[in-house]
């Protein structure tokens, strides 16, 4: 099970450091990122101890990510749509969820593009948790396509936004009923962090109720 992050994770990586070379005999898939990432026991890429404000702020970023690939690893459709106790929350709604929060932050929110499909054609006013809901609908394979593919617009989309204006660059989308002031790109990647920090912990309690896996 340790080395299912990294081949998961490997997909949403692969446009990070096209000219890295796959690691080898490391029996997992190749997680592409900077060529001195350091992978921990799980396969997830760690964050650089010494890099600069950006460098640590995508780091941890993908960390987090990496954690929910990890989680949500050789789930069936029965395990994606488990849940806890009195919560509603599933893992496969997880993945549907934070696929929705990068698109909206970093292609509608900080760029102002138009949503991407499947969310251009969501009534959300009929149901605000749409894609929590809807998840229990999709495929395994479906779920994590969705999220692995929004996760590597976002990553393209902030990469384009860094050359723009850096860390200080201001969402160019957001409301006016937000008030005067813009979120900067930095505020944007600490959103995403404390997004994914708190689903996944409420991701190790569904999946140790799954398989009894647990961890980190």
């Amino acid at each position: 099970m340790r080395g299912e992050c990294g081949s998961a994770f490997a997909d949403v990586m692969e446009r990070r450091s096209s000219a890295e070379p796959p690691r080898s005999g490391t029996g997992r898939s190749p997680v592409r990122s900077t060529p001195m990432t350091r992978l921990d026991e799980y396969g997830r890429p760690q964050p650089p101890l010494g890099g600069d404000e950006t460098a640590t702020l995508l780091g941890f970023l993908d960390l987090q990510r990496a954690t929910l690939a990890w989680k949500c690893a050789g789930v069936d459709a029965a395990g994606l749509a488990a849940t806890v106790a009195a919560s509603s929350m599933t893992l496969g709604g997880m993945l549907k969820h934070l696929a929705y929060v990068e698109d909206l932050w970093s292609s509608r929110w900080l760029l102002g593009r138009d949503p991407e499909p499947p969310w251009d054609a969501v009534d959300w006013d009929a149901d605000r948790d749409w894609d929590w809901h809807s998840a229990a609908e999709d495929t395994p394979e479906h779920l994590h396509a969705l999220w692995q593919e929004a996760v590597a617009r976002s990553r393209s989309l902030v990469e384009q936004a860094l050359a723009d204006g850096g860390l200080d660059r201001p969402a160019a989308g957001i409301p006016a009923s937000w008030g005067p002031e813009a979120p900067s790109l930095r505020w944007i990647l600490f959103h995403l962090i404390e997004e994914y920090a708190r689903h996944v912990g409420h991701a190790d309690l569904l999946r140790e109720s799954v398989d009894g896996l647990t961890g980190e």
